[in-house]
């Protein structure tokens, strides 16, 4: 299983990626492969301002739906339109080509509480 040392981690299974004052956020490895193969991503809250752990979109998969949550406060700034067209990609590349998001996040303290690789691979018995 794929979770690289770079990145940060949340509970419900978000990575993010810190650059300056923006966060690129996906899903894990561990949630793409519990999904399956997923067919669509939905993403409606680009340009807004949302809270710590609100519903920023949904994710799809060939036998449920997941609501994906926002791991830093602060404003959708952009969403991987390539998702659109090739959802499958988040199954295939979720660190790359995968991603969903940018957050220009609010509050770096919150940063603090995201999990490290060693955490995220405690939380999933890897």
């Amino acid at each position: 299983m794929n979770i690289p040392a770079e990145l940060k981690y949340t509970k419900d299974h978000e990575w993010v990626k810190i650059e300056g004052d923006t966060a690129t956020v996906g899903i894990t490895d561990f949630a793409q492969g519990e999904l399956g193969d997923i067919v669509y991503v939905e993403i409606e809250t680009v340009d807004e301002t949302l809270d710590i752990e609100e519903v920023f979109g949904t994710v799809e998969a060939v036998k449920t739906v997941s609501d994906l949550f926002l791991p830093l406060s602060g404003e959708i700034v952009e969403f991987n339109e390539a998702l659109e067209d090739e959802p499958e990609t988040v199954n295939s590349d979720p660190y790359g080509a995968g991603w969903m998001i940018k957050v220009k996040f609010s509050d770096a303290s919150q940063i603090d509480d995201l999990m490290s690789a060693d955490d995220y691979k405690a939380l999933i018995g890897a």
